[in-house]
C-alpha cells in the first residue's frame, strides 16, 4: 500500500512542468536519465511567449540517434519506449529568431512501473489490485486535469504576450502620428509664411514697376 501511494505521489510530483528561457540564436538541451530499457518516456512542451510562439525541437537518444526533430513547433507531445539506457537529450533551438527570447514550458515523464513491480504478493492481493486500480484512476484524472490547466495557462500566456505586443505597437504608432501632426502643422506655418512673404515681394515689384 505504501509503495502504491509513493508511486502515485512521485507521478504527480514529476508531472509539474518547468519553464525554460531560450535566448535568440541559442540552443539549449536538457538531459533525462533512463536506467531501464522499454521504459516509457513522455515529453510535452509549449511556447508561452516570444516572437511567433515557435521553436525548433529535437530529441536524441544516448547514442545520438534522432528520435524527434520538428522545426517551428508551438506546442506538442511525444512519447516513446526507450531502446537504450542512458541520458536522452531534449533540445530547443531558437536559431530562427534574431532578437526574440522564447519562454517554454515543458515536462519529461519516465514511467515508474518498476516501483509498482516491487509490490509484495500476499493474501490480500485482490484488495491490493483494487487499491492500485483506484490510484491509477486518480492518477489518470489528475494528469488530465494538469493537461487542461497547462492548455489554459498556455493560451493565457500567449494572449497576454499578444496584448503586450499590440499595446507596444499602438504606443509607437501614436507617437509617430503625433510627430506627423506636429510636422504637418509646422509645414502649414512655413507655407503660410512663404505665401505672405511672396505676396509682399510681389507688391513691391508692382510698386517699382508703376514708377
Amino acid at each position: 500500500m505504501q509503495l502504491l501511494l509513493l508511486s502515485f505521489l512521485l507521478a504527480i510530483a514529476s508531472a509539474i512542468p518547468l519553464t525554460l528561457k531560450v535566448p535568440a540564436n541559442d540552443r539549449q538541451c536538457l538531459y533525462t536519465d533512463v536506467d531501464q530499457v522499454e521504459s516509457k518516456v513522455g515529453f510535452y512542451f509549449a511556447v508561452q511567449a516570444g516572437g511567433a510562439f515557435d521553436i525548433d525541437v529535437a530529441i536524441l537518444s544516448p547514442s545520438g540517434k534522432v528520435l524527434y526533430n520538428e522545426p517551428k513547433e508551438k506546442q506538442g507531445e511525444f512519447s516513446f519506449a526507450a531502446s537504450e539506457v542512458g541520458e536522452y537529450q531534449f533540445c530547443f533551438s531558437n536559431d530562427m529568431s534574431t532578437f526574440a527570447e522564447k519562454s517554454i514550458e515543458f515536462e519529461v515523464l519516465v514511467d515508474s512501473s518498476s516501483i509498482k513491480a516491487e509490490l509484495p504478493v500476499n493474501s490480500g492481493e485482490k484488495e491490493t489490485n483494487k487499491v492500485e486500480s483506484s490510484i491509477m484512476l486518480i492518477e489518470s484524472r489528475a494528469s488530465n486535469l494538469l493537461r487542461t490547466l497547462q492548455y489554459y495557462k498556455t493560451r493565457n500566456n500567449r494572449n497576454e504576450s499578444t496584448v503586450k505586443s499590440t499595446e507596444s505597437r499602438i504606443f509607437w504608432f501614436s507617437i509617430f502620428e503625433l510627430l506627423l501632426m506636429v510636422g504637418m502643422a509646422g509645414l502649414h506655418v512655413i507655407i503660410v509664411q512663404l505665401f505672405f512673404t511672396g505676396c509682399e515681394y510681389l507688391s513691391r515689384f508692382y510698386y517699382y514697376f508703376d514708377y
